[in-house]
């Protein structure tokens, strides 16, 4: 070989070696730049092998915390409460046959007396005309309820003199509101409450209905009677009267807290081993915070009783206390 090709052959060969140093940086650039876009994207690596301290993982599944009851299976009873008088069943008032003055009293309130009885006179006299004293005479057989004249007061034949009534056979009285008048019926169940005596319970009976409404105060008049024997209770006693207007045996009750009602439908929550399942109901009688469910929940049934605002269909659901609500 020549000597003037020798230099030839080495500036080529130099001319190689730096191409390839070339090369070699670029690629190094470019993974270095990959990697950096790869980590912008993930910065936690999940997902890429040996890239972030730990792979991909699937989210937790939240569990609620609820306390449920038993749906139980008995009686339930609707009613509603209202005010009343006692009175006297029957009560008849006594007139005076004259117009005059009312001379004498021979009878006091709660005087017993018997029919044609003298209970009063009326001195029918003048200026200048002088007559006999006019009895008033009882007209039945009773206790005198009512004196709302006083000696001396001037009587007129339209005017009673005294009311009797027979205490032995007692009522109480009350109006019932127009919107409540369709639950009420002859012989419904009621059970009465005197504010005289705490405590003290008379079980009675709708036995009269006034067939015609109050206009004035839109109101229907009914009576019940009080069974005898009861020597607590006197004529013009206040009255608490709780009128019983459904009653339905072995239906399934709930706490009525349990049921939840969004966007039209009414509904519970059921725990079936470790999740909650929605369920539709049909509401029935609701009462002092129990209620019936005609369809939808059966006996035996655990209710999420707490904890269901949160619920959805389906969820898990960590049962911390199962508590008797109600009672069968």
């Amino acid at each position: 070989m020549k000597k003037s090709e020798r230099p030839v052959k080495e500036k080529k060969k130099g001319r190689k070696g730096f191409i390839f140093i070339i090369v070699f940086l670029v690629l190094v650039l470019a993974a270095a730049v990959g990697l950096g876009v790869v980590k912008k994207l993930n910065p936690s690596g999940a997902g890429f092998s040996g890239i972030g301290p730990k792979a991909a993982e699937e989210p937790e599944e939240l569990v609620f915390a609820v306390n449920t009851t038993e749906a139980v299976l008995g009686p339930i009873t609707d009613y509603f409460e209202i005010n009343g008088e006692v009175v006297t069943a029957s009560s008849v008032e006594t007139y005076a046959d004259t117009q005059g003055i009312l001379a004498r009293l021979y009878a006091g309130l709660g005087d017993y007396v018997r029919e044609g009885q003298v209970i009063a006179e009326i001195d029918p006299s003048r200026p200048g005309l002088n007559y006999a004293l006019s009895p008033v005479k009882a007209r039945v057989s009773g206790t005198i309820t009512a004196l709302p004249l006083n000696q001396g007061d001037t009587v007129s034949p339209q005017l009673p003199v005294a009311t009797i009534g027979d205490l032995n056979r007692l009522q109480v009285i009350t109006a019932i509101p127009e919107r409540f008048i369709s639950r009420i019926r002859i012989g419904m169940p009621a059970e009465i409450y005197l504010e005289a005596w705490p405590g003290h319970l008379i079980n009675s009976k709708v036995s009269e209905m006034n067939p015609v409404v109050n206009p004035d105060n839109r109101t229907l008049e009914i009576k019940l009677d009080v069974p005898g024997g009861q020597d607590k209770i006197k004529p013009g006693m206040y009255a608490e009267i709780r009128l019983t207007t459904d009653e339905k045996d072995s239906v399934v009750k709930i706490p009525a807290d349990s049921v939840l009602r969004r966007l039209g439908e009414v509904f519970v929550y059921v725990v079936e081993g470790d999740k909650a399942f929605k369920r539709i109901v049909v509401p029935g009688i609701t009462l002092g915070g129990v209620v019936e469910i005609i369809d939808g929940v059966q006996a035996g049934d655990k209710v999420v009783y707490q904890g269901q605002t949160l619920l959805e269909d389906g969820v898990k659901v960590r049962v911390i206390r199962e508590v008797r609500v109600v009672s069968e």
